[in-house]
């Protein structure tokens, strides 16, 4: 069973910074490189990082499968829209549907928050998540590169999914 908890503590922040090592770690590599990672969980998936993040209006969630957290996500409303900032699972629980049973949590969220659109950012070699978001519907719409410090970029696809 899949179980989707709000963080709002310390601890829960301290999960999920030790989730985004291991997922980053395992993930990007190969993608960008062990430098980029060790910045990017700095930077953006610390405890500190978190805790600014939820300051600016990011909401963050843990994912549970039978009682064990497995992943984490990421959103933050923007007018009509419900922007997917993060959505992470444990490669041992890949395939378990826990990715699709978080967007149904997703998609919920943003109907309870009167949004007609999910956008979502993508780096272009991600290729298994870019199909899976496929799948669900989501459109690639723009190509972006984004600087965000020490000589790195995010080199990601906009993608974006209307909801009816």
């Amino acid at each position: 069973m899949t179980t989707i908890n709000r963080a709002t503590t310390t601890e829960s922040y301290e999960q999920i910074a030790q989730m985004a090592n291991t997922i980053w770690r395992e993930h990007y590599t190969s993608i960008i490189g062990n430098a980029q990672v060790d910045y990017m969980l700095e930077k953006f998936q610390s405890v500190e990082a978190i805790a600014e993040q939820i300051e600016g209006g990011y909401e963050y969630y843990t994912i549970a499968y039978d009682g064990k957290q497995v992943g984490y996500l990421s959103i933050r409303q923007e007018d009509d829209i419900l922007f997917l900032s993060k959505i992470y699972i444990l490669k041992p629980f890949r395939g378990k549907k826990i990715g699709q049973k978080a967007m149904q949590f997703i998609e919920a969220r943003a109907k309870e928050l009167e949004c007609s659109q999910l956008q979502l950012t993508v780096n272009k070699n991600n290729t298994n998540s870019i199909l899976a978001y496929e799948r669900l519907g989501f459109e690639k719409v723009e190509t972006l590169v984004i600087d965000i410090g020490n000589g790195f970029v995010m080199d990601d696809f906009r993608m974006e999914k209307n909801l009816d």
